[in-house]
């Protein structure tokens, strides 16, 4: 798959090689952020819609996406994808695929969810 023209740019935001801190445990570094273009976005639950949940007198939404990035793009079930501001966790392991008829690549699907309130 090549990426899509009138794709989205995304940025895939990973957290940093570990280093110490004071007390010997290891943190996360800096993390690295890695522009992907070409990219299509979709609506997980097909309407658009998230659900809601009430917790303490405050709303929790959950947003579901489904990300299509070009072919080869490494994106890792601990990265965190920022789409138009939006800091997304991604939701289990990204899955790709070749045809096994005509050689062709498929794109690296991932799902993502953002949880605000």
């Amino acid at each position: 798959m090549r990426d899509l023209p009138k794709g989205d740019t995304v940025v895939i935001v990973r957290p940093g090689p570990p280093s110490e801190d004071i007390y010997g445990n290891d943190v996360p570094g800096p993390p690295t952020e890695i522009p992907v273009a070409g990219c299509g976005i979709a609506p997980r639950d097909g309407s658009g819609s998230g659900s809601n949940e009430m917790t303490g007198a405050r709303d929790t939404v959950i947003t579901g996406l489904i990300l299509y990035a070009p072919y080869g793009t490494d994106i890792r079930a601990t990265d965190r994808v920022r789409i138009d501001g939006d800091l997304y966790e991604v939701d289990g392991q990204a899955g790709s695929y070749r045809s096994p008829f005509t050689g062709s690549a498929g794109p690296v699907v991932v799902a993502l969810e953002l949880v605000t309130g």
